[in-house]
């Protein structure tokens, strides 16, 4: 998440702020705290993005700003352009995420209908120094436009592919189709595209991502005595496939090994939701995973979860199964296949106590996935 934001002289501190759910206690002083939402934005995103605009045309050189940025800053870091309100901007996000649509092309439609975004707050600024935690996986994996829709790098995409991105997306509020067409027809600015001179002092790092998350796992599952297997590639693509892939790759490994197993991958997956329920990425992956489960030669169990905490409209970052869950659902009346059909997870999970709730952590690096086999 965007955890925080300040504009800096040399070894001072003139001006900063922090966006996200952080304990308010614990930021230092001098610095602002927004309560911005996440997945959805809020009033308090639109306050943070609006100040951040602020801090940014206040500092020129010597000055430098210092944007400290991770995903979930698309939501925490809002600025909607005219004529299109906050409520628009959930609308249209809400909408996009419902049709499955990746986050790259997400992105794309919220950096132009954005003041902050594609590459605006740097512009705003004279220099500009950003630290960021990346959870992009593809198709370019930490691709700097895209993580929290890049306030502060050029964005190479335009209004004309954000027209392509919302054709066919139902609940499109039309304030934004006329805004994204009126932008297609060049009667407003286009964000801010590579070799703008406003972003020659600029610089960018990323300096955490989903191989950081991995190494943290493999360490740890090595020093309880697993033998440790990853998966090289990004965990993407629809829930429910990702789900067969991962388990028919354990598959291998298992078949490979003796002992303690313990199976990692990272990615971030998508979910086309076509029913009324309710769920996540890895809510939706877990269920999907476990008629796999049922059917590996050893008992296991699988785990997937999102870093932030946050696993869609819910109080779960994800959950947890193994090779006995659909017998426990079997005699709590539940189906797992009428509940991938309805898209409602939580509600599959939830009374089988199989959920992962822990609160948001206060950091995104996307999703990992971990298969235990003993």
């Amino acid at each position: 998440m965007a955890r925080a934001f300040a504009a800096l002289e040399p070894e001072t501190v003139i001006a900063g702020m922090l966006v996200g759910p952080a304990d308010a206690s614990s930021h230092p002083n001098g610095f602002e705290r927004f309560d911005g939402g996440h997945p959805n934005p809020n009033a308090a995103s639109v306050a943070a993005g609006l100040r951040a605009l602020e801090l940014a045309h206040a500092s020129r050189a010597p000055e430098t700003l210092v944007v400290l940025l991770s995903g979930g800053a698309s939501a925490l870091l809002v600025a909607p352009v005219a004529g299109v309100t906050l409520d628009d901007k959930i609308a249209t996000g809400r909408a996009l995420m419902r049709a499955g649509v990746v986050i790259g092309d997400l992105n794309c439609v919220r950096k132009h209908l954005s003041r902050v975004k594609g590459g605006q707050l740097a512009a705003a600024a004279g220099r500009t120094v950003t630290f960021a935690i990346s959870d992009v996986h593809g198709p370019i994996p930490d691709d700097p436009s895209v993580i929290g829709s890049g306030p502060t790098i050029a964005d190479p995409t335009t209004f004309a592919q954000a027209l392509e991105i919302i054709a066919g997306v139902d609940g499109i509020p039309s304030s934004v189709r006329r805004y994204l067409e009126s932008g297609a027809r060049g009667d407003v600015p286009e964000t801010v595209k590579p070799g703008d001179p406003r972003l020659a002092s600029h610089e960018y790092r990323v300096v955490g991502n989903r191989e950081t998350a991995l190494h943290g796992a493999v360490t740890a599952a090595a020093a309880l005595g697993y033998r440790v297997h990853t998966i090289p590639r990004p965990v993407e693509g629809e829930a429910r496939d990702a789900a067969r892939a991962f388990v028919d790759a354990a598959r291998q490994f298992l078949a490979e090994s003796s002992g303690p197993v313990c199976v990692l991958g990272a990615g971030e997956t998508t979910v086309t939701v076509t029913g009324g329920g309710l769920g996540g990425r890895n809510q939706e992956l877990a269920v999907a995973a476990a008629p796999a489960l049922a059917l590996l030669p050893r008992p296991a169990v699988l785990g997937s979860v999102g870093t932030d905490g946050i696993d869609g409209p819910t109080d779960a970052a994800g959950a947890i199964v193994d090779s006995s869950t659909l017998e426990r659902a079997r005699r709590a009346g539940l189906d797992w296949e009428s509940t991938l059909e309805r898209h409602d997870a939580y509600h599959f999970l939830q009374p089988l106590g199989d959920l992962v709730v822990w609160g948001p952590t206060g950091t995104n690096v996307g999703d990992v996935q971990v298969l235990l086999a003993g």
